[in-house]
């Protein structure tokens, strides 16, 4: 397993270094961000990409099903003297937000979900009428569109492209790892994203338009991780349909409520 998975510390970092860079520069293009605005990440871990909405003065809360990474945003949150509200819980079971968000992050979490349509439910039923949700996956079918780096296997964690052989053939390359492991790995399998799932989901929804969509060849995030230099996917091809999946490491969209849209 790759180290940054074993130390939360630095990965919150380097969400955190993200999301200042990246994700917070992309919601402003459409809307600016201002104190006392009310943020949501759904799949927060340990709270990373918050951080830097609760210092420029946002309510945020953060939900995620792991007590355990709740538990370490609280104290990284406490150690950055940051206010921000966390909730241990599983996103679908949470009924009781006494009200509608400004913004409402959902970052790598919808490939691991497995009814994305209740999902984009929840996510339009908590948004503002005048909100931005920020949703972001890998394409299944880019190098690592599996999540197989979590793996323990110094040499299957930088395979790429082994989340698309045969079902039998996976197991066997993942025979060595925990069961734990193996389990989750093949959840994601079961449950992975394509570009065009995700939009026929949003249109089918009824409840989101696409208000923008970015695609990149190099994650953002591969900056802090690796130093290399973000890279857009060519227009050209992020037009071509399948095709495009396999070279996205990284889908970026903003959607709205429909209703707003349908007032302008």
């Amino acid at each position: 397993m790759q180290d940054r998975h074993q130390d939360r510390e630095s990965y919150f970092r380097e969400q955190t270094t993200t999301c200042w860079n990246y994700y917070i520069p992309y919601i402003q293009n459409h809307k600016l961000i201002r104190e006392g605005m009310r943020v949501l990440e759904i799949g927060c871990g340990e709270g990373g990409n918050l951080l830097p909405f609760s210092q420029m003065g946002c309510s945020t809360l953060g939900v995620d099903i792991s007590k355990i990474r709740i538990n370490e945003a609280i104290h990284f949150f406490a150690d950055n003297n940051v206010e921000g509200r966390f909730i241990t819980t599983d996103i679908f079971c949470l009924n009781d937000i006494p009200h509608s968000f400004d913004i409402i992050i959902c970052h790598d979490v919808i490939e691991h979900i497995d009814d994305k349509q209740e999902l984009l439910s929840l996510i339009a039923r908590f948004l503002a009428s005048d909100g931005l949700a920020f949703i972001s996956f890998p394409a299944w079918q880019m190098p690592f569109g599996g999540h197989q780096q979590i793996c323990s296997g110094n040499i299957v964690s930088h395979l790429p492209f082994i989340h698309l052989l045969p079902l039998f053939l996976y197991k066997q390359v993942l025979s060595n790892e925990s069961d734990g492991c193996i389990e989750e790995l093949l959840s994601i399998r079961k449950t992975r994203t394509t570009i065009e799932m995700f939009e026929k989901t949003v249109r089918s929804s009824s409840l989101l338009n696409i208000v923008d969509k970015t695609f990149y060849l190099v994650n953002p995030h591969y900056e802090v991780k690796f130093g290399m230099k973000p890279r857009r996917l060519h227009p050209a091809i992020g037009s071509i349909p399948r095709l495009r999946n396999f070279l996205t490491s990284s889908c970026f969209y903003l959607c709205s409520p429909q209703e707003q849209n349908a007032m302008h």
